[in-house]
């Protein structure tokens, strides 16, 4: 018999005033008896909605009916057939407008906490040494992956599951592309993204670091050197700026770079290698899941936190949870705001940013209402540092001249959604193609892609 509590089993957490000044895990997770009391939640709808919502179509009543049976072998084995990275996407993954928001549970309480389980069982498996690692006798032929960001990585281990060779090409030292350089150990530790690259590694698929596709090899090179396809996972690591007096003042950073300095970088430790300095208040420009982020990055390193957004809180695009723990970590939220200018001292360091105020029109093509400068209402904030998380725009590098792609009018990859590209043997996934996927859109891309490819090269011969 279901379990008919109305609201989802609690996750235990670390207390705000406590994870606010460290780089922990957040979230810590459920013990055995709570993933089970979850799982007994979902009532196995005939139609269950929740698969139509998961990108990568994981059979997520048929997980649960494990887990409720106590048997997390099993579920880890039906999970991880249908998604090569479940602790990730259980971690990161926005389930509540994804699966859980296609959960008949939802209507009349909170909807089953999938996600919450799929990384209670995606732990509990690798804390068991239980491990999903089966693939096909080797077929003979070779594919190349850019990039080993979600979609990449995905890519990489269902066609490995197939019994191709794969070669996953990482410009940068570490693995892992947006899992380990954008997203914060807090909510993802770097470990947790290492094992499940080491698992793939376990299932053959080659991944060589320090390869910058477009300057050390071209696309061209790789069908050279044998490789029968391409999949570009290359990413979106251009990030965008409003145009704005000051933003060439020191102390302007992008996301990206900030991002990337704590993350992959670790500037957070007294004795890394690439410092990041350490503010006393600081404005995020932007309302997403990086602009949250970012925040919660400069509150851990002591500084008071303004997250600057133009639109109100209802039309945040992050994360309903990410904007909860920001505010219990103490981030302050200035909304319907908009920066117009950023002031520097004689220095040319940062000193202040100039805001405007705004109000809601009607609405824009995002469907969203627009939001329109109140005339007379400038004011100016004291800060020492202002991150922009105002999104980014795809690298071209990798693909840059490779003959007859074609490309979109922001220049991303265009592809169809399977993958398909302009080019035969080249596919594309992710932000290449798209410009804006969420890591489990991504993964649903590296997965399609993966279809594509291995239906291309049986149909090639």
């Amino acid at each position: 018999m279901a379990n008919m509590q109305m609201n989802k089993t609690p996750m235990k957490e670390q207390d705000p005033n406590v994870r606010n000044a460290n780089f922990l895990e957040v979230a810590l997770g459920y013990t055995l008896d709570e993933a089970v009391n979850e799982a007994k939640r979902c009532i196995h709808c005939k139609n269950p909605a929740c698969v139509t919502g998961c990108p990568v179509g994981i059979p997520i009543p048929d997980f649960l009916a494990k887990v409720a049976e106590g048997d997390i072998a099993a579920a880890y084995e039906i999970l991880s057939n249908a998604n090569a990275l479940p602790a990730i996407s259980g971690r990161v993954c926005p389930q509540e407008n994804q699966c859980e928001g296609k959960c008949v549970r939802g209507i009349k309480g909170e909807p089953v906490a999938i996600g919450r389980v799929e990384r209670f069982v995606a732990d509990w498996a690798a804390e068991h040494g239980v491990s999903n690692l089966a693939t096909a006798p080797a077929n003979g032929h070779k594919v190349a992956v850019i990039g080993s960001g979600p979609a990449g990585l995905t890519c990489a281990g269902e066609l490995a599951r197939m019994g191709y060779a794969v070669s996953v090409f990482e410009a940068f030292h570490t693995p892992g592309g947006v899992l380990s350089y954008g997203i914060p150990e807090f909510r993802l530790p770097k470990a947790i993204v290492q094992r499940e690259v080491d698992n793939l590694k376990k299932m053959g698929v080659d991944i060589e670091l320090n390869m910058v596709i477009g300057k050390v090899l071209t696309i061209t090179e790789l069908f050279q050197r044998g490789y029968e396809s391409v999949f570009i996972a290359s990413g979106a690591g251009l990030p965008m700026f409003m145009k704005i007096p000051g933003e060439s003042l020191v102390g302007v950073y992008s996301a990206n770079e900030y991002l990337t300095r704590i993350n992959l970088m670790k500037a957070y430790k007294p004795d890394a290698e690439t410092p990041i300095l350490h503010n006393k208040k600081v404005a995020v420009v932007g309302g997403g899941n990086v602009a949250m982020d970012a925040a919660r990055c400069a509150k851990r390193l002591g500084a008071e936190v303004h997250i600057i957004y133009r639109r109100s809180e209802a039309e945040l695009p992050a994360r309903a949870e990410e904007v909860h723990h920001a505010k219990e970590e103490g981030i302050i939220f200035d909304l319907l705001t908009n920066p117009i200018a950023i002031e520097g001292d004689e220095q040319n360091h940062v000193k202040a940013i100039t805001c405007i105020r705004m109000e809601l029109g009607e609405p824009d093509e995002s469907g969203r209402r627009r939001p329109v400068p109140v005339k007379g209402s400038e004011f100016e904030t004291q800060v020492d540092a202002v991150i922009m998380a105002l999104g980014t725009q795809a690298n071209q590098m990798s693909y840059a001249g490779t003959p007859g792609l074609e490309k979109t009018r922001k220049g991303c990859v265009a592809a169809d959604d399977h993958g398909c590209t302009s080019c035969p043997g080249i596919f594309a996934g992710g932000d290449a193609a798209t410009g804006a996927a969420t890591v489990i859109l991504a993964m649903g891309a590296g997965k399609h892609a993966a279809k594509s490819i291995d239906a291309y090269i049986k149909q090639k011969g």
